[in-house]
């Protein structure tokens, strides 16, 4: 057996895997799809690469909505600070920007992959191109794994080929149909961090805005809040997007919603009156759509008017008190009435995967085959924007590929 164990996909968990198993003498196989590691590493962060939050384990297990208790052995073994600290101490400086998202100081993504395939010759992973289409078993146990040239044996197998988001990268759901054959439970996967589509010509209208501080509601049908967040948001030709946008899609699940707008949360609505009972006194002699342009953006008062039932003509001067409340109102709740997401190739992240019951939360180890782990995004866990997402990558690939080594049950000293 050349391989003490093999790891299928080069994203950040498969990589992270491997060079975790390998700093503890295993023989390590990693094994990629496509002609080179990292392409969907490269696209995050918008090329820049948020590679975590500087921040505690607890903050970040409270930044994933779903199956966070799930990740506390994980995230406490490896938190934040020792992913920071492994990027750095290999010469890949890194920076802390608003909302405490870090990035390489060279606002490159190449830069982190470049540390980590350094990082995977230093450790003397071999890496090959090819395509698994079955992970072997015998008696329970992992044996190895079939691709399109042969097989390929092994003690342990680390399961690391994503979700099925961005399917350009190779995320095309490949593991699920792997994890199912071995009897794995599969929750459907669906688009998470991901663009949110909304109903009527509002949103098309004001195509292009962007707003930087602006209150935002995520509301059920029966009226309960399912989120709350402060922030960006833009405005585009299907609906409505942004970072508070793509958090809150996570809690998306299937039923009527509707975004509620804080477009003013400066203000409070007293206060907010008076700012425009002085700005339709400064400008008592325009008409509403002249009068609004140092209250609201440009391509918003016409819709802000349409709702009102105002015509943009009306003399400033001539607004009742009945209709100076009711904008006061709408712009304290602005509502977008939300249709559903966006496709899942336009998500982010992907939501769903392999149940997470059906895995050791210490080791990340399948109850169901010995020897076989999982990390990464096919797990079903999913978080928030700010580099929570990699940051689940980098603690369940640390898990995977610590406990899979010592399973060989080979005396093998780490070496760090």
């Amino acid at each position: 057996m050349r391989f003490d164990g093999i790891v299928i996909g080069g994203g950040p968990a498969g990589m992270f895997a491997a060079i975790t198993a390998a700093q503890r003498g295993q023989r390590v196989l990693l094994l990629e799809k496509n002609d080179r590691l990292g392409k969907k590493l490269l696209i995050t962060g918008k090329g820049r690469c948020n590679v975590t939050n500087d921040c505690s384990a607890q903050d970040v297990l409270q930044n994933i909505p779903r199956n966070g208790r799930f990740l506390y052995s994980a995230m406490t073994a490896f938190p934040p600070e020792k992913t920071k600290a492994f990027f750095e101490e290999r010469g890949c400086a890194l920076k802390t920007e608003r909302g405490n998202r870090v990035f390489p100081v060279t606002d490159k993504s190449q830069s982190v992959l470049d540390c980590l395939t350094a990082e995977l010759r230093r450790r003397k992973v071999t890496v090959q191109s090819a395509r698994v289409r079955h992970i072997l078993s015998e008696d329970g146990h992992v044996t190895g794994v079939e691709t399109q040239t042969g097989s390929i044996g092994a003690r342990w197998v680390i399961l690391a080929t994503g979700g099925v988001s961005y399917p350009a990268t190779g995320s095309t759901g490949d593991g699920y149909k792997m994890a199912r054959e071995l009897e794995h439970t599969v929750i459907p996967p669906e688009g998470s961090l991901v663009p949110l589509e909304a109903a009527g010509s509002d949103c098309p209208d004001m195509q292009g805005l962007s707003l930087r501080n602006v209150g935002v509601k995520l509301v059920s049908a029966k009226g309960k809040l399912l989120y709350q967040d402060f922030g960006e948001l833009l405005f585009t030709h299907f609906g409505v997007s942004g970072p508070t946008v793509l958090s809150a899609s996570c809690h998306l699940k299937g039923e009527d919603c509707r975004l509620v707008l804080d477009l003013k949360p400066a203000l409070d609505a007293q206060k907010l009156e008076a700012r425009i009972l002085r700005d339709l006194e400064q400008y008592r002699n325009r008409t509403m759509e002249n009068a609004l342009v140092d209250l609201l953006p440009r391509s918003m008062i016409p819709v802000v008017l349409r709702r009102l039932e105002l015509e943009p003509g009306l003399q400033a001067n001539s607004l009742t008190k009945q209709k100076r409340r009711a904008m006061v109102e709408l712009l304290k709740a602005f509502p977008i009435a939300i249709t559903g997401k966006r496709p899942v190739s336009e998500a982010i992240i992907t939501s769903g995967g392999v149940k997470v019951s059906e895995v050791e939360p210490k080791t990340m180890e399948s109850k169901k085959v010995a020897g076989l782990y999982f990390a990464g995004e096919i797990l079903d866990c999913d978080a928030y924007t700010g580099g929570f997402n990699l940051q689940i990558a980098w603690a369940t690939a640390f898990a995977a590929g610590s406990a899979a080594a010592e399973k060989t049950g080979i005396d093998k000293p780490a070496v760090l």
